[in-house]
């Protein structure tokens, strides 16, 4: 592999991956869209990588049966081995879930979760839903006019609620948020931080499965929750090792609480940043109407959505990608972030339209690993928008937008924190 990407022929590529990257990244996107639109890079890891920008090829790229979810199939050097996953995941035995495998396991694998995620049992949802968010409101409101929203709001409340669904018992869950927190502050905390956190949640997860397989009825109950079903499935003929199941379990709790604490963290710093966008929305839930809250979401998603790059995939053959030949064993990135403000795709890409009607954005991917949590996530989102704006109709930032810090990292978009300010909501109010 180069040590340098290769120069392009409009001069060298802008940095990547720097703080200042990370406050703003569309700017350095919408070069390599218009000059490399399929651009090699070092990463700061050390490891080499293809990036893919513009929608058409990102889009194609995520369907390629071709590209790899098997980090087996990765032509990596020894500096590299390992570098291309979540932190201590090889270490935990943790790899065998949706993230890293292709099908036929893949297919058999999502066909057992899939029942947790479908539009009525989010609907069963969604009472919870609205009892967390309530409850979080209810905390960081009381006897205070200040909060940083990541903190007490966007990072609390879909831990609790994806808890809730794998069946994490109540008392256990705090467990959980401090486990999660080490793994979303990504180079913020102490050296192997997250390899560890993720020990442990290993560790938990494998007892908890033990303890629930002991108790397990004979019979399915109504809104039996997912690891019990997990359980079930392995029980009946399903052939899911204990293994297989630690790792869902695993990687539904990482992919499905990070990526919906940054779509409501992103999404609330957006409309923040967009007084005349967040009036818009505020007066159409005043008057009963939720179309705007839909597209809304769908529109924050696509604008500065909570997943920057798709996860990783590898090449198992010769691959041509935006005419660029891609090698077998390399490593392709979709950036999804630039392929969601592709301009041959999307009106006005830099503008926040909440009422935005063509929005097939890639913000939860496309194909066979389109995210398997996408509606619970929604349902979160809108659920955190509608009632924040409504509870605390004055909600502003305190602090000035270019003071903001956006947490480093590869894959995931967010901010390390949100300062708020308000008028508490009068006793009563809801």
């Amino acid at each position: 592999m180069r040590d340098q990407p290769p120069p392009t022929p409009h001069g060298p590529a802008p940095d990547l991956f720097t703080w200042e990257f990370a406050a703003d990244p569309y700017p350095a996107y919408a070069w390599l869209r218009e000059h490399a639109p399929v651009h090699r890079t070092k990463l700061p890891s050390g490891v080499e990588a293809w990036l893919v920008t513009r929608y058409a090829d990102a889009r194609q790229t995520l369907a390629d049966n071709r590209l790899s979810k098997n980090p087996a199939h990765h032509d990596e050097p020894a500096h590299a081995k390992g570098k291309t996953g979540i932190p201590g995941e090889r270490q935990a035995d943790l790899m065998t879930h949706l993230l890293n495998i292709d099908p036929p396991d893949h297919t058999r694998l999502r066909r057992l979760v899939s029942k947790a995620f479908t539009p009525r049992r989010v609907a069963e949802f969604a009472p919870r839903v609205q009892e967390l968010t309530d409850d979080l409101i209810d905390r960081f409101t009381s006897g205070s006019d200040t909060a940083d929203l990541i903190h007490d709001f966007a990072f609390p409340l879909p831990i609790y609620a994806i808890c809730d669904l794998l069946g994490v018992p109540r008392e256990d869950q705090d467990d959980f948020r401090d486990w999660a927190g080490m793994m979303i502050r990504h180079g913020g905390g102490p050296r192997g931080g997250v390899a560890r956190s993720v020990k442990k949640m290993r560790g938990y997860l494998a007892e908890l499965i033990h303890r629930k397989r002991q108790a397990l009825p004979a019979e399915p109950v109504p809104g039996e929750d997912l690891i019990s079903g997990l359980i079930r499935a392995s029980d009946h003929g399903e052939h899911l090792t204990e293994n297989e199941a630690a790792a869902m379990a695993f990687i539904l709790l990482f992919a499905g609480f990070e990526t919906t604490v940054n779509l409501i963290g992103n999404g609330t710093y957006a409309l923040l940043t967009h007084p005349e966008q967040r009036e818009r929305l505020q007066r159409a839930l005043a008057e009963g109407d939720r179309g705007l809250l839909e597209t809304g979401v769908e529109e924050l998603l696509r604008f500065d959505g909570p997943v920057e790059l798709a996860t990783w995939r590898f090449a198992t053959e010769p691959v041509v990608i935006g005419g660029q030949r891609i090698e077998t064993g390399d490593p392709v990135l979709v950036v999804l972030a630039a392929a969601d403000r592709d301009p041959e795709r999307f009106a006005d890409p830099d503008t926040l339209d909440l009422g935005r009607r063509d929005n097939q954005h890639l913000g939860y991917g496309h194909g066979i690993h389109y995210c398997l949590g996408a509606p619970l996530a929604r349902l979160e989102g809108q659920t955190a928008l509608a009632t924040l704006l409504t509870r605390l109709p004055d909600l502003r930032l305190a602090a000035d937008p270019a003071e903001v810090r956006w947490r480093g990292g590869l894959i995931v978009r967010g901010l390390r924190t949100l300062p708020v300010e308000f008028s508490p909501p009068r006793s009563g109010q809801t």
